[in-house]
């Protein structure tokens, strides 16, 4: 993979569009959310922003595997949740509104909490102190033009132009998933002849990292009696990561195409486990008739 041109062109115009589609999709209402349901909330981030990377800490540290890789780990395990999460919610019957406000939350705390974290991450596996490989305040402010200003674009655009953010938001998700099918094929050319080693080493990792997750979502989330729409929820937001921002960090910021390697694998094989929990879900749904009304509705 040409370094320069990912990280220069097909990085920031994808994760800039997909972002974009996320703010069509979002209102302020959104944000909200937190005033009707703070329990939910609260449980859904403290299980991205916290026990994620607690679990991708665990099995970098457990699972033997390069220190690059490791890091790459690190970084999915510290982004926030994807886009997609919102539609494989909708479709495994759990509540999209809560999806939409964990993603929407999600995503502005961890411009703040992927440089920190990332630091720590990247000193204690890669060995560097002197050198800090994620600039604070830079990656703030990338991370910032990357996803924020995209996503305020486009609530800016639902508010004023509805009818055209709802046209504008089939296009771009359209845009959205082709450009991350881009990003994963350019990365599997440019580390063609690594790519079995890699497999081995980041397979296990990313299947650990991707079944627990979403299990520890689920479970915690029953352990505090949330709804079942609510639990299905925040399993899939914990396991469904922002792939291509894990990417544009990874081999954009850092500049190491090695460290995205665990990014590209997490970003296919979460779309096994959403359609597995997407058939869960359904059947969930279908042997629980008398649930309480699902908040579904974005």
């Amino acid at each position: 993979m040409q370094a320069s041109f990912l990280s220069a062109v097909v990085l920031p115009v994808a994760l800039a569009i997909i972002m974009l589609g996320m703010g069509l999709s979002l209102a302020p209402e959104d944000f909200q959310r937190v005033k009707k349901y703070p329990k939910a909330v609260a449980i859904g981030l403290i299980n991205q922003l916290f026990f994620l990377p607690v679990i991708g800490f665990i099995i970098a540290k457990v699972v033997p595997m390069q220190p690059n890789i490791a890091m790459g780990l690190m970084i999915v395990a510290l982004c926030p949740g994807g886009v997609s999460s919102n539609v494989i919610t909708f479709l495994a019957k759990g509540d999209v509104a809560l999806s939409v406000t964990l993603t929407a939350f999600s995503s502005v705390i961890t411009v703040f909490t992927i440089p920190l974290f990332g630091n720590l991450a990247y000193q204690h596996f890669i060995g560097q102190t002197a050198a800090i490989a994620l600039p604070i305040g830079a990656t703030i402010l990338q991370v910032f033009l990357m996803t924020l200003l995209p996503i305020g674009l486009g609530m800016g655009v639902r508010q004023i132009f509805p009818e055209v953010a709802r046209r504008l938001e089939k296009v771009t998700n359209r845009l959205a998933v082709a450009f991350l099918a881009i990003i994963i094929l350019l990365l599997i050319i440019r580390e063609w002849n690594n790519l079995p080693g890699f497999i081995v080493q980041v397979g296990v990792g990313v299947v650990l990292l991707n079944t627990i997750a979403m299990l520890a979502g689920f479970y915690v989330s029953k352990l505090f009696n949330l709804n079942i729409p609510q639990q299905i929820c925040i399993a899939i937001e914990v396991g469904i990561q922002n792939g291509t921002l894990a990417i544009a960090i990874t081999a954009g910021l850092l500049n190491n195409p090695d460290m995205a390697v665990p990014a590209a694998i997490y970003s296919l094989f979460m779309n096994v486990t959403g359609f597995i929990a997407i058939t869960y879900g359904r059947k969930l749904a279908a042997s629980n008739p008398v649930q309480e009304a699902i908040e579904s509705k974005v």
